[in-house]
């Protein structure tokens, strides 16, 4: 046995009760807009409030305590998405309970386009000065609002996803989504992925993997108004991948216009 052999047969093999999401570096659409909106990842986390302590029993002639009003959320018909990140995310529900940290942004958080932008100037060190003023400027222009992150875990523990909602100018939202799906067809570096029935604007692409890898991951991208939604997932291979589309149609269908919510 060569020492390259060695070193293989040592590598610890991944196991499905440990799947984490993991940054791939192929996430085209992430990484364009990660340029300037995942600058300094300020985390602005919601803190569910605590549970109410049980109150005693009000007398028969008091009025009834007004019952919380809940927080709208949903687009309006020129796209525009109101309400938070947080609320706009799908809820994990049903046969998905919370996932794993997604790096830096957690499982379940919301960050603010101000708290971004306080961050800008600090990242933009490393960058050449003739190129910082150029991004600051295409910051401006994006009107960014904020981002979204969710992640996700089957019951089987054997299926990661991560939802990300980038809410910021509508038109600069199309023109990445497409580049993303030519980039990812044109290039031959991405196996095919499935479609998403009832939504044409998304598309899916599969990472570069080996036939024997026991890991695999696909990712999958969507414009809807003022939102672009990312969506990555990591599971044991073959991948459940009607389970992840029905996931994505899930939030797609959750952020369609116009609409609300409460």
């Amino acid at each position: 046995m060569t020492d390259t052999d060695r070193t293989e047969h040592l590598r610890p093999r991944p196991r499905p009760g440990r799947l984490a999401l993991r940054a791939t570096g192929a996430t085209v659409a992430a990484a364009l807009v990660g340029v300037v909106i995942g600058l300094g990842f300020v985390q602005v986390r919601y803190d569910d409030p605590e549970p109410a302590t049980a109150a005693p029993p009000a007398p028969t002639t008091s009025p009834a305590p007004p019952k919380p009003t809940a927080t709208p959320f949903g687009a309006k018909s020129n796209g525009s998405h109101f309400g938070s990140l947080r609320d706009l995310l799908l809820p994990a529900t049903g046969d998905y309970g919370l996932g794993p940290d997604d790096g830096s942004y957690g499982n379940d958080t919301e960050l603010t386009g101000e708290k971004l932008k306080a961050g800008l100037d600090d990242d933009l060190v490393p960058v050449p000065k003739a190129q910082q003023e150029k991004l600051r400027q295409y910051w401006e222009s994006l009107h960014v609002r904020g981002i979204g992150v969710r992640t996700y875990k089957n019951r089987l523990n054997n299926l990661v996803v991560g939802i990300k909602l980038h809410q910021f100018n509508q038109q600069e939202v199309q023109k990445m989504n497409e580049y993303t799906a030519v980039f990812t067809g044109d290039t031959g570096l991405f196996r095919t992925g499935p479609a998403v029935p009832g939504h044409p604007e998304a598309h899916c692409y599969l990472m570069p993997a080996a036939p024997s890898a026991p890991i695999d991951r696909m990712e999958c991208s969507a414009a809807e108004g003022d939102l672009l939604v990312v969506l990555n997932a990591e599971g044991v291979a073959p991948l459940p991948k009607d389970a992840i589309v029905a996931l994505l149609t899930q939030q797609l269908d959750r952020l369609a216009r116009p609409g609300a919510s409460v």
